[in-house]
């Protein structure tokens, strides 16, 4: 009788996405999972934690990590972010460095001081880094060929793949090489798991989420959530939530309230509409906005609200 081949070992390791603000991480972390976990928006700086999302498949388990997007910090809460960006690089099996794709005139490829910066971080150890030129939707082969190269001339990358996040192009060669560098081992996670945050961590993402879809200028950037109550109701299975958006002026908490109540009224009915999928029951969303000055500044108030 012929001998069978050997089953392939099972791998298991952690993928962190890094990148500047608003290259599509967190948008890529919702493609690979097929569900909406880590928030999304137009507006940069978005993503505030550390996010995991679980992939489990019959031959690996991903646990991949959003961070936030790296930029030069003015604030405590931007350096926050950005530290919670640099930590989650050394803390991984492998790191998928996330860039746009696009060109200049004359297909000039234009790569930004904190890239060469988090590259300069990475050659400092021997983790696996893949190179992801994201949102090639946007743009022509002939106008992709320039970045490609431009970027293979500055590091030694295990892979260069191009992808559109949004689109789902190029994800399976991405999980595919990403597979075969991590190392073999069961599983950390129950097959059907997506994250280990918190539902109430979730929730107060969501209401944020449409804080910076909802409101203009500056003002996201101002928001925090926290979750005060939650109550699973056993008489009609119905979930009560009360929840605060943190602001730093009287004139933002105007701003988010609006006319008659209009603005927290849009928010809520949204954040709503999410959190009853997210559940699966229906939910009951209360909103309060209060005055917190200067939290995005003071490191004692971004411990209370989660960001320490």
């Amino acid at each position: 009788m012929e001998n069978s081949p050997p089953e392939t070992a099972h791998r298991c390791g952690f993928v962190t996405l890094v990148g500047k603000p608003n290259v599509g991480k967190s948008t890529l972390l919702n493609r690979v999972l097929g569900e909406k976990i880590a928030i999304t928006s137009s507006r940069p700086q978005t993503t505030r934690n550390r996010i995991p999302g679980v992939l489990s498949r019959p031959d690996a388990q991903l646990v991949f990590i959003d961070t936030p997007g790296v930029h030069r910090a003015n604030r405590a809460l931007n350096q926050y972010m950005v530290d919670v960006a640099n930590e989650a690089m050394w803390e991984t099996d492998a790191v998928v460095l996330i860039v746009e794709a696009g060109t200049g005139p004359e297909f000039a490829v234009g790569v930004s001081d904190i890239t060469h910066e988090m590259l300069a971080q990475l050659a400092e150890r021997d983790t696996p880094v893949f190179l992801i030129i994201n949102k090639i939707d946007r743009v022509t082969p002939l106008e992709l060929l320039p970045v490609i190269d431009a970027y293979r001339q500055l590091f030694d990358f295990k892979a260069l793949i191009p992808i559109s996040a949004l689109k789902g192009d190029g994800i399976e060669p991405l999980l595919t090489a990403l597979v075969e560098v991590l190392p073999e081992g069961p599983a950390l996670y129950p097959a059907d798991a997506l994250t280990d945050l918190p539902e109430r961590f979730i929730a107060a993402e969501i209401i944020r989420e449409k804080l910076f879809r909802t409101l203009g200028q500056e003002v996201p950037y101002s928001t925090a959530v926290s979750i005060e109550r939650w109550r699973d109701r056993s008489s009609d299975g119905m979930v009560e939530i009360q929840a605060v958006i943190h602001v730093e002026r009287d004139s933002q908490k105007g701003i988010v309230i609006g006319k008659g109540g209009r603005m927290i009224k849009t928010i809520g009915t949204q954040a709503r509409e999410d959190l009853q999928r997210l559940l699966g029951s229906r939910v009951h969303l209360e909103l309060f906005v209060r005055v917190d000055k200067g939290w995005t500044r003071s490191p004692e108030q971004l411990r209370k609200l989660g960001y320490g």
